[in-house]
């Protein structure tokens, strides 16, 4: 073992004459540890939210949508099938999609009205897999069924079974002026994807009977489509540009929900510059700690240099006590911020039931649960930082060590 390391190690564990400087070399031990684990479980947690933002705006919306003129779509059989041949495209659906009034007993919310083909919805969407009640196979054209979000299902306080009146924007000319469509649907099912917008706002009918309602014809709104894979997106949709012609318009999910996606990067960002301001300040208590080490140890110093010490060999037994804090506390706040980011799902209601509180309520947030997701890059990052500002914090009072004088140091010994 290197003798610079030995001493350093020494120095680290032996007890001082000041007390104090013990106590601020643990504060600043703590504090790069809380750093640390703040960063770890913060980067965990926007990452998570935006995992789960995407996975539940993409399991509504699609990858990419194709919408005709004025929202019509006259020949989206052939879309669909030229849609289908590009490559990364695995599944195509119809869509109608139109604004209206749902009104019960009194109670009266305004909803999306989606009109969908069952079989071909489930193959670019995933609100079958969220189904509380019934099914979307009960869409059947002709019957006028219904499948309502939730909360908008709670809002007009009905259950499967019961009916609900359909108002349409689109009204009929009489004599007595202007008088809005209605039509009466029967609620066949409930889902709850767990984003308030959908949940609280969509209603999704059979095409047919979308068509039927709001005068569309034989034509639909556009073609939803999936993609193998979905951060090929926008490449998919410079590439079906080609094909299907400018007539037609063509949007993916980046640009129709970029501003969500963006303001969670931008969030990630600046909570990690804030947060590591944390581990900087407890890098200047490593300075203060061993600018008063070196002032306390100059009489071991110069002995030190007597005995043919270099500098060069002070300013690393130095380095070796302030890489030594930044080491430890960079373990504990690794460790400690891993293990709370892997639980946080149980630490969040925990300390919801004991507080009598809810963090994240649903009809404020798109999400109700506070999500994680660790990423390894992230810890590298972050431990790697903190032992960098560790390393640079023990420069300073490691050159200054390294310039006593021993004859003026053992002078007044």
């Amino acid at each position: 073992m290197p003798y610079e390391l030995f001493i350093g190690l020494r120095y680290t564990r032996a007890k001082r004459r000041n007390h104090f400087i013990s106590f601020i070399s643990l504060i600043s031990m703590l504090g790069i540890a809380l750093g640390v684990a703040a960063l770890i479980v913060v980067l965990s947690v926007m990452n998570g939210f935006q995992k789960e933002l995407r996975a539940r705006i993409l399991g509504v919306a699609s990858h990419v949508q194709i919408t005709g003129p004025d929202n019509q779509l006259a020949d989206w059989q052939r879309v669909a099938r030229d849609a289908l041949a590009a490559r990364g495209v695995v599944a195509a659906a119809p869509y109608v999609n139109a604004q209206g009034l749902l009104a019960n007993e009194g109670n009266v919310r305004g909803a999306i009205v989606r009109g969908i083909v069952p079989g071909r919805e489930d193959q670019v969407a995933d609100i079958g897999q969220h189904m509380l009640a019934g099914s979307l196979d009960r869409l059947v054209p002709g019957e006028f069924g219904v499948v309502l979000g939730s909360d908008l299902a709670r809002a007009l306080r009905v259950v499967p079974g019961e009916k609900v009146t359909l108002i349409a924007p689109q009204g009929l000319v009489t004599p007595a002026g202007l008088v809005p469509r209605l039509k009466q649907f029967r609620v066949v099912g409930i889902f709850e994807v767990g984003m308030f917008e959908y949940d609280s706002g969509l209603a999704l009918v059979s095409i047919e009977d979308a068509q039927k309602l709001f005068q569309l014809g034989d034509r639909v709104s556009g073609v939803r489509l999936k993609l193998e894979d979905l951060f090929q997106s926008r490449q998919v949709a410079r590439e079906l540009y080609k094909v299907l012609g400018s007539d037609v318009a063509i949007s993916d999910w980046t640009r129709s929900h970029a501003n969500f996606f963006r303001a969670v990067e931008i969030e990630k960002r600046v909570m990690f510059i804030i947060l590591t301001l944390i581990v900087a300040v407890a890098a200047f208590n490593i300075v203060s700690t061993l600018v008063m080490v070196v002032t306390d140890k100059q009489a071991d110093i110069a002995i030190l240099r007597t005995l043919g010490a270099t500098p060069a060999s002070i300013m690393g037994i130095f380095l070796v006590q302030g890489a030594l804090i930044g080491v430890i506390g960079t373990l504990l706040g690794v460790a400690g911020g891993v293990a709370l980011a892997l639980n946080i799902d149980v630490v969040v209601p925990f300390l919801e039931r004991l507080l009598n509180v809810q963090f994240l309520a649903k009809d404020v947030y798109y999400i109700s649960e506070l999500p994680s997701d660790l990423q390894r890059g992230d810890v590298l990052t972050i431990a790697g930082m903190a032992l960098v500002l560790a390393f640079l914090a023990g420069l300073y009072p490691s050159w200054r060590a390294a310039r006593v004088r021993p004859a003026e140091a053992l002078r007044y010994e």
